[in-house]
């Protein structure tokens, strides 16, 4: 008897005589696994620095924010990622290339409209072909290794496993409602939630996923949600598990985000790149690009990024600064670049 993959992925296959459960089918994935990353999003709520710097290319801790994505896909053994960008694209290409620095090999595509993540992921069809593969938000950051979830979901034959975390307030968050590992429901944003884990932002697919895109609708916002495209998997019977995540999960989109991420990234300690000048007090934590330089009475848990010049006739605290800045007052829970708003 002939069994593609395909055909058994999520299944118990049934024999005359006898029957191997779906954990045991390890050998039946594809052994190359691929990577999806989407960062076609603006970043508005990092306006105006996001207008001058595309917000997967924002340094965190002195480093690009994607590339804190490349070190956890290499770890888990992947190395072609295909980049989903938008209105960013040129930055994006110009910045990255080929992905050699980064010890990756990068693809692109572009996402026509701002369409929802499962729109952004079938740009990447192509790309995957029929293999499994990872997706990955770009602005999400984890602490911990991602690679047992990676394995996990090899080894069980599933259709799809999720990174979940447990949550204080689930109503936040697309929520998964679980039998033992496997995802029974998925329900977005639950006035009354029925479990505290939350999708936390890295998926991994076998080709399955492809049978149900076309079938999606748009939410009420006029999305396509890829919590509705997993749901269409539960639907259809498909295998789908939950990977509880236990490490600190970031999400980098907002002013008090970035810095919480960064305080963490910088080991809760000052940073200041070799080529930066910083002239006044320090506290809590300070990051300081390469080439910036800095003038001012103190400066609090702060980011300034590469290539700034900061001058500021009192306090800097809680702010994300960048390009050429000159103030007569003191400057706090701001993020400025240059003049632009």
């Amino acid at each position: 008897m002939n069994i593609s993959p395909e055909w058994a992925r999520g299944r118990e296959i049934r024999f005359t005589r006898f029957m191997v459960p779906q954990a045991q089918v390890f050998w039946m994935h594809h052994t190359v696994m691929k990577a999806v990353i989407l960062a076609a999003g603006l970043g508005s709520r990092l306006f105006p620095v996001t207008k001058a710097i595309a917000k997967p290319l924002l340094p965190i801790a002195n480093r690009p924010t994607l590339a804190y994505a490349f070190d956890q896909l290499k770890d888990c053994g992947i190395e072609e990622i295909c980049v989903v960008v938008g209105a960013n694209e040129d930055e994006m290409r110009a910045a990255l290339k080929d992905g050699a620095e980064f010890g990756v090999k990068l693809s692109y595509v572009r996402q026509t409209q701002p369409l929802g993540l499962a729109n952004a992921m079938s740009f990447a069809k192509d790309f995957v072909g029929g293999d499994d593969f990872v997706l990955y938000l770009g602005d999400v950051i984890y602490d911990q290794p991602l690679k047992k979830f990676v394995d996990r979901f090899r080894e069980s034959g599933c259709a799809n496993l999720n990174l979940v975390k447990e949550v204080e307030d689930p109503r936040r968050f697309g929520v998964a409602n679980v039998d033992g590992e496997r995802i029974i429901k998925l329900v977005e944003k639950p006035q009354n939630p029925e479990s505290n884990l939350a999708m936390a932002g890295m998926y991994v697919f076998g080709p399955a996923i492809w049978g149900v895109l076309d079938d999606l609708k748009p939410s009420a916002r006029g999305e396509y949600e890829i919590t509705d495209a997993i749901q269409l998997l539960v639907d259809r019977e498909e295998t789908v598990l939950a990977g509880v995540y236990v490490g600190n999960w970031f999400d980098t989109g907002t002013l008090d985000s970035f810095l919480e991420t960064s305080r963490s990234l910088a080991g809760e300690k000052h940073l200041i790149a070799d080529s930066a000048q910083v002239n006044g007090a320090r506290h809590g934590v300070v990051v300081v690009g390469d080439g910036a330089t800095v003038e001012c009475d103190s400066i609090e848990d702060s980011v300034i990024l590469p290539g700034a010049k900061i001058k500021v006739a009192g306090s800097i605290k809680g702010c994300l600064l960048g390009g050429e800045i000159s103030s007569s007052g003191s400057l706090a829970d701001q993020i400025k670049y240059s003049d632009l708003e």
